[in-house]
């Protein structure tokens, strides 16, 4: 699945990212990936994740989020699209989700999510997991200003 993925959790932040990634993919004329991941809880013995009975249909829930925040996104560009556009919806620890799906992309997306007064200096901690870890170039698209 090479081409763009964009990693967005309902947040303005990966709104924001996903908005830079499809204006990136249709300059690219490559395909995009939306990525959502429903995260789950770590086992205590193991630290693997663990799902639920309740997981598939939230995760359910989040892909059609992603759809229509996608299709919403993609009416805002106007006439440049990308190649082509896939969502899709895993369950598992965010970070490590979005760093196996730079093994297969030539770019990873993210929106920065910070706190405090340094909010444009900070990355979320998935944002810092996947920066340093990714197996291709990631952009963190930053937050407004304030």
């Amino acid at each position: 699945m090479s081409g763009i993925t964009v990693g967005i959790d309902g947040s303005p932040n990966s709104r924001r990212a996903l908005d830079w990634a499809v204006q990136e993919a249709a300059t690219r004329n490559c395909g995009l990936t939306v990525l959502t991941i429903h995260p789950v809880i770590a086992s205590w013995v193991t630290g693997r994740p663990v799902t639920v009975s309740a997981d598939p249909g939230l995760q359910d829930k989040e892909r059609v989020a992603a759809e229509q925040v996608t299709e919403e996104a993609l009416k805002d560009a106007g006439p440049g699209q990308p190649a082509s556009v896939q969502v899709r919806s895993v369950s598992g620890f965010p970070a490590e989700e979005l760093i196996e799906a730079s093994k297969d992309s030539d770019l990873v997306v993210l929106g920065a999510r910070g706190g405090g007064g340094f909010h444009r200096l900070t990355l979320g901690s998935v944002s810092d997991q996947v920066v340093h870890h990714a197996f291709c170039p990631v952009v963190v698209v930053p937050g407004p200003e304030r």
